[in-house]
């Protein structure tokens, strides 16, 4: 499976679930089960690079400013949910965290930024497969902190100034 293929599945599973993340998991569990085992570490292989990738500080700003908070496990969530979006806007939110105020149509905090069911997909329909484990993806360890400056995610003066267009659009003027 290449990347286009990785970014299909994704995709058409997000628009069948007309945004639902955890449909989106189950969709994405129901296709991948219908491809063959190496696909399916293929395409685990893929989501796994990209959850690594977006492991960033900024990123982890984003999902603070979007969440009103986000803890290590709300941002490894958050970045399931990232890459569930697809690939316009995991692309352009990896590449500019700040992007995501001009990439997300609308965000709801009690559906949307939650979807660590989808970082299970692959592992779900590979033990349907073979009743065994996904092996071992053979990527690199990812590094222990996220990517970039690190930054006090409590200090809303922070978060503003280094992601000014999503706090102005999702957080100016709601205070905390």
């Amino acid at each position: 499976m290449d990347e286009t293929g990785f970014w299909e599945l994704i995709d058409a599973a997000r628009e069948d679930a007309e945004g639902d993340p955890a449909e989106q998991a189950d969709l994405l569990v129901d296709r991948l089960a219908q491809l063959d085992p190496d696909a399916v570490t293929c395409f685990a292989r893929h989501f796994e690079s990209r959850w690594n990738r977006a492991h960033q500080w900024d990123l982890w700003a984003a999902a603070w400013i979007l969440l009103d908070g986000a803890s290590d496990d709300a941002f490894d969530s958050f970045r399931c949910w990232l890459i569930g979006q697809g690939r316009r806007v995991f692309e352009g939110a990896a590449h500019d965290a700040d992007a995501l105020a001009a990439l997300l149509d609308a965000f709801d905090p009690e559906l949307d930024g939650e979807a660590e069911d989808l970082g299970y997909a692959a592992d779900d329909a590979y033990e349907q497969l073979t009743g065994d484990v996904l092996p071992d993806l053979g990527l690199p360890e990812p590094p222990p902190d996220p990517e970039g400056v690190p930054l006090d995610l409590e200090d809303e003066e922070a978060l503003a100034e280094r992601l000014p267009r999503l706090w102005a659009r999702f957080r100016a003027g709601q205070g905390s």
